[in-house]
Parts: structure tokens; C-alpha cells; sequence
């Protein structure tokens, strides 16, 4: 069966199993509350941004579905995509990690794409990718037997019907299924050129306490559309179709509400006059 390479091991995260271990033994260190002990969770939203700045987030979101559920098939969006762009999905293969690699669940790829148009990649034939690919070694360490279904979506109210179709196929053939989207959030300054409120202290607060905060919001609330709406009109999220797409699907596998989990900039990390937001979200059922 043909590996697709993890492109990013070694420059974003680390390269070597053993590495990856003690980073995420790092990352989890801390306890972060997942929830109440009645509570299920279907999926999360995650950010992608080389680990050092938001893999602690990430990683702490797929601990938390692992302790809460268990799962043999997981949906993940991702990709960095305009609203006019194609749907992809990659339908067979594997993927690699440095802990180990990850299998497409190619049965439910192969039902998804016979309904809907999308652009197939391979593990030979692909545009590189980092949106899914930093959640990889999260999801082989914490859900190891985990097949996976990575899909890009871009933002536009049609992507939710297909998120909805991904989750209700994965189900009626069976699998306990969890959901994970990934996106940034607002990226700020000169270096994207998006600088509405100029530089300082003062940019700093509006995006964490305005822009970030909106869409944050929406994505508690599970509002998939309000999600790509606002992201078009305030800049705020590098990845809406992948979020909005994990909320319907969510939705699907019967979640009712989400948490914020933990929410952070790259300018705490490493302050500059250029900086990201990320959030990690958990959908309850």
C-alpha cells in the first residue's frame, strides 16, 4: 500500500518518534479539563501552526477526545482553500508519521466521493499540506488503530452538506467516528498584510478580545455558516471551510454543544509585530 511522506517532521514538529513523544508528554503535562465525566465527545477544532506555538493546543483537543471516546474511522478537514476552490480528498493509501502510520479508511472515502466531485490525491500525487498533517501524530498516538479520512473543503455553505454526508456515511457503515477541523485564526500584521488596528499593545488586545473572540463564538455556538461568514468579512480564520465542515459533521454524531478549551496567540509565545491566533474547541454529545 503506497505512503504518503509527512512532509513537515523535522522543521515544524519533530522527526523522530522519540521526539514526538516527549513533546506531546510536554504539551499534556498541565491538565486541561475536557468536560464533565458524562460527557462525550464527538470531535474538536484544532490549530496547525509549527507545534512550538500551538501544538500544545492541538495535542490537549485529541488527548481529550481519546479520554472520552474511543474511535475507529476519523474525518479530518483541513486546507488552505478560497470559496472557489475544488473539494479534496485522499481515498487510499496511508499516511506517514514518525510514531507510526496512519491508514486511509478508504471504504467510506470511496462512498464519499461517489457522491460528491472532488480533486483525489495520492500518497505519489498530492499538494503538501499542513493543515492535516501536524494533527497526525497526535491522532496516531492517542487513537493508534484510527483510520482516517482527510478532506479539504473550502469555505462555502456547500461543504457542509458534505461534511454532514462524510459523517452520516462513516456511521451507517458502522464506525464509531470522531470529527476534527483544522484552522488558525486571525493572522495579524505587516507579514499579512491585514493591519486595521497598526502595531502594539493595543493590536494585540483587539485581536484576542474582537476579531478572535468573534469567531470563536460562533464556533461554540456550532454555527458552521456564521463561522464561514465571518471569516470572510473579518479575516479571522485561515481554514473556515474545515471548521464550518467539523461542526456539521459534528452535529451528525449528535453533538448539542462545544468548549473552548484553550485559546492563544504566537505573540505569547514569541512576541513580534506579526502574530497568529489559535483556539481548541470540543464538540459535546
Amino acid at each position: 500500500m503506497e505512503v504518503r511522506r509527512s512532509d513537515f517532521a523535522g522543521s515544524w514538529y519533530p522527526g523522530r518518534d522519540d521526539e514526538c513523544r516527549r513533546a506531546i508528554e510536554t504539551f499534556t503535562a498541565s491538565a486541561v479539563s475536557c468536560g464533565g465525566k458524562d460527557d462525550v465527545l464527538v470531535g474538536g477544532i484544532v490549530p496547525h501552526a509549527g507545534w512550538v506555538f500551538s501544538g500544545r493546543i492541538a495535542c490537549n483537543v485529541i488527548k481529550c477526545l481519546s479520554d472520552l471516546n474511543r474511535a475507529d474511522t476519523c474525518l479530518i478537514f483541513g486546507r488552505h482553500l478560497h470559496p472557489g476552490a475544488k473539494n479534496f480528498i485522499m481515498k487510499e493509501g496511508r499516511w506517514a508519521t514518525p510514531l507510526g502510520e496512519l491508514d486511509i479508511d478508504r471504504e467510506v472515502a470511496e462512498k464519499l466521493v461517489a457522491e460528491f466531485p472532488f480533486q483525489v490525491e495520492t500518497a505519489a500525487r498530492y499538494e503538501e499540506d499542513n493543515t492535516i498533517e501536524l494533527q497526525l501524530p497526535f491522532i496516531r498516538f492517542y487513537f493508534p488503530e484510527v483510520k482516517i479520512v482527510p478532506m479539504g473543503l473550502p469555505p462555502v455553505p456547500a461543504s457542509l452538506a458534505i461534511a454532514k454526508r462524510a459523517a452520516e456515511i462513516s456511521t451507517e457503515m458502522g464506525r464509531k467516528t470522531i470529527v476534527i477541523g483544522s484552522t488558525d485564526l486571525t493572522h495579524y500584521g505587516y507579514n499579512y498584510a491585514f493591519t486595521p488596528k497598526g502595531a502594539g499593545p493595543e493590536a494585540v488586545q483587539w485581536v484576542k478580545k474582537e476579531n478572535d473572540k468573534r469567531i470563536v463564538d460562533l464556533m461554540v455556538r456550532m454555527d458552521g455558516e456564521g463561522v464561514i461568514s465571518d471569516a470572510a468579512k473579518n479575516y479571522n480564520a485561515c481554514c473556515a471551510g474545515a471548521a464550518a465542515a467539523a461542526i456539521a459533521a459534528a452535529k451528525v454524531l449528535g453533538a448539542h454543544s462545544a468548549d473552548a478549551l484553550i485559546y492563544s496567540t504566537s505573540y505569547d509565545v514569541r512576541p513580534d509585530s506579526s502574530f497568529v491566533g489559535y483556539v481548541g474547541i470540543v464538540f459535546k454529545r
